[in-house]
């Protein structure tokens, strides 16, 4: 069973940084896709960013140039680190590993809660 566990998560003040881990256990093919997305009180669960096993990146307009995904293949550990928060940032943000035909197999783990204040 794949399980992606996330930490790192807190209160922090606006223009404050955080990084987020997410270490996924279990049987993990070698192509995937680890992401992060978020979802605030209120709203729907949005991506914030992802990134293939080879390496490319694709972040969420909210966050380009803030936010920095990457990604430790050997520890099958993908990492954000946010920079310059902000208070509507504030989130649980969860990790999410798709790998699979088409990438159908869909995990996600438990959420991190992002707190910014202003």
């Amino acid at each position: 069973q794949v399980q992606p566990v996330e930490s790192g998560g807190g209160l922090v003040q606006a223009g404050g940084s955080l990084t987020l881990s997410c270490v996924v256990s279990g049987s993990i093919s070698s192509r995937n896709v680890m992401g992060w997305y978020r979802q605030a009180p209120g709203n729907q669960r949005e991506l914030v960013a992802t990134i293939t096993s080879g390496g490319t990146k694709n972040y969420a307009d909210s966050g380009k140039g803030r936010f920095t995904i990457s990604r430790d293949n050997a520890k099958n550990t993908v990492y954000l680190q946010m920079n310059s928060l902000k208070p509507e940032d504030t989130a649980v943000y969860y990790c999410n590993v798709k790998m699979g035909l088409l990438y159908s197999s869909n995990y996600w783990g438990q959420g991190t809660q992002v707190t910014v204040s202003s």
